[in-house]
This record gives structure tokens, C-alpha cells and sequence, in this order.
């Protein structure tokens, strides 16, 4: 049994733990029959996940868009895609482990496909330096978006980092530039642009990959200027108070549907989307698909003006 559970599945746990304790118990000989007993906190302990997990707060989503089980971008790439080539570098300075990239095949269509990588393990997340982006990492997305319309290629995006690297040797290259860089870019790309948040979409980090025609939130995922750690931080000078935060920051996919800010929720498999990587790349691959043949029926002259007056709006509001 996995140990990945957050504080909120700990009634949960016990019961399936109890099930796995009878389900060894028959496993090993014993002539008792409890095949009914089981099946009975089977359906208990699926009611109850259903209980759970139609009720859960905004700090529970928070966890759950954190999962380090969730499927990260290179999953999505490798269950939605065939032929992946990743490219490297930002022909500047190097090549970020943060961001992924490169040529694919999705559905018999070539595309260009970009997303924030992190990792499973200690070594892998250093490597990744946690989904954290440097500038090379957006030089290298804004390079591979530039193929993508030379070439009339769509573009994906997968969104999921907590932000872009805060780091001294990040903001001598250019930090700064490099998001806003992407973002004005990204709005004049002659190419239909989908992104999909998977995960966390944590401030210009997340919005350097989500200038789109059509931003797409998984259930359970999240989207915020920043963090509900940090929001508390700033606000009350206490960290403890993210809770309170992420309910006062509307991050969530619902939220952000509800605002238009997201043009359609995925729905996640029970239990969120680590559950079934599988079941959660189909419902992305058919969203996705779905975007991209209306994207694809409009002049380019049509997809620009969408795509401004999509951003342009935001924030509007009447007295």
C-alpha cells in the first residue's frame, strides 16, 4: 500500500489498511471465510473516499495539486503523444531541467509540446531544481513556441511549478525579462496555443507557459499569483494562516471557471489524478483535442483577436 496519504485521507487509510490486513489474512491459508466481510469496507471505504473528496477546502486542493504522485508534464507527454523529440538549451546560456520540450505526434498531428517537469525522488527534484524554472528555461520555451509558428505547429503547454526560481544567479540572467519576454511573444503567435494547469500554477512562473487561447484547469489542480504560504506571510506576517489564505486567494479550478479565467475543469479520477494516469491523460488528450479542432477553424487574423481580448478582459468588472 502507498504511504503518499495527505492528513485529510487518514480515515481512509486506516480502513484500507484494515482491508490489505484481511485480504493477507485469507492470503495465507487461513479457512476462515471473510470474502464478505471485505467486500462490505470495500464499498465502505469507496463511500467514504466519495465523501471525501466531494467536500474538500481549498487548502485540501492546495495539498492535493502538490501530490508527488501526480502525473508531472513527461507523463502527459508520453501517454498523449507519439515520437517525442525533446529539445535542449536556450542557444544563450544552457539548458534548464525545469522545462521540457520538443517536436511530438498528437493524435496524427504534429505539435510542439512544453511543460514544467519536476521530480520523484531527491536527486530527480534537485535536477529539476523542484519545478522551478531559471530564464534559460523560459528562453528555451519561448524558442521552442517560435519553431512551433514558423513551422504552423500548435502548442501545448503543461502547467505545474510553484514559481519561478527566486534565485540571485536567476535575476542576473533576467528573471524578470525572460517571463515578460514569453508573455508578450506568446500573445502574437500566429499558432493555436492550449495550456493545460496540471498541478500547481504558481504566479509569472506558471503564466510564462499560459498566454492560450484556451487554459484548461485539471479538477483538482490550483492557479494563483502566489502562493497561499506566501499570501499569509505578506498579510499577517504568519505562515501558519495558508489555509486561510488559499480560501481568501479563490485558486482553485472551480474558482477559477466561475471567473472565467479557465475556459473548461477536467475532471480527475477519484481520488485525484495519481490515482489513474491512465483515465487522467484520456480526459486531457479528448479536452485538449477537442480545443484544438475549433482553434484550428479560425483565420489567424481571428485566433489574435481571441486571444487579446481573452487576456485584455480579465479583471473587468461593473458597478
Amino acid at each position: 500500500m502507498t504511504t503518499d496519504y495527505l492528513d485529510f485521507e487518514k480515515p481512509l487509510f486506516e480502513l484500507e489498511r484494515k482491508i490489505e490486513e484481511l485480504r493477507r489474512f485469507t492470503a495465507d491459508g487461513n479457512s476462515i471465510d471473510i470474502k464478505e466481510d471485505i467486500t462490505k469496507l470495500e464499498k465502505k471505504a469507496h463511500q467514504l473516499r466519495v465523501d471525501i473528496f466531494s467536500n474538500l477546502t481549498p487548502w485540501q486542493k492546495v495539498q492535493l495539486a502538490r501530490h508527488p504522485n501526480r502525473p508531472y508534464a513527461l507523463d502527459y507527454i508520453n501517454l498523449l503523444t507519439e515520437d517525442f523529440l525533446e529539445m535542449h538549451g536556450d542557444r544563450s546560456f544552457g539548458d534548464d531541467a525545469a522545462i521540457v520540450g520538443g517536436i511530438a505526434k498528437f493524435r496524427g498531428e504534429s505539435v510542439v509540446v512544453i511543460g514544467h517537469q519536476k521530480g520523484r525522488n531527491i536527486k530527480e527534484r534537485v535536477f529539476r531544481n523542484f519545478g522551478q524554472p531559471n530564464p534559460e528555461g523560459y528562453r528555451k520555451a519561448l524558442r521552442l513556441m517560435k519553431f512551433a509558428a514558423r513551422f504552423g505547429k500548435p502548442i501545448i503547454t503543461f502547467i505545474d511549478t510553484p514559481g519561478a526560481y527566486p534565485g540571485i544567479g536567476a535575476e542576473e540572467r533576467g528573471q524578470g525579462e525572460a517571463i515578460a519576454r514569453n508573455l508578450l511573444e506568446m500573445a502574437a503567435l500566429p499558432v493555436p496555443i492550449i495550456s493545460v494547469v496540471t498541478g500547481e500554477g504558481g504566479s509569472g512562473g506558471a503564466l510564462a507557459l499560459g498566454v492560450a487561447d484556451r487554459v484548461l484547469m485539471l479538477q483538482f489542480s490550483v492557479y494563483s499569483v502566489i502562493s497561499p504560504e506566501g499570501c499569509s506571510a505578506i498579510l499577517w506576517n504568519d505562515g501558519s494562516r495558508a489555509a486561510e489564505a488559499a480560501d481568501l486567494l479563490k485558486m482553485t479550478s472551480e474558482n477559477l471557471k466561475a471567473m472565467d479565467l479557465a475556459d473548461e475543469v477536467i475532471t480527475e479520477p477519484l481520488g485525484g489524478a495519481h490515482h489513474d494516469y491512465q483515465e487522467v491523460a484520456k480526459s486531457v488528450g479528448d479536452c485538449v483535442f477537442n480545443h484544438l479542432q475549433h482553434l484550428k477553424t479560425l483565420s489567424t487574423e481571428k485566433l489574435l483577436e481571441n486571444r487579446y481580448q481573452k487576456f485584455r478582459t480579465i479583471g473587468a468588472y461593473t458597478q
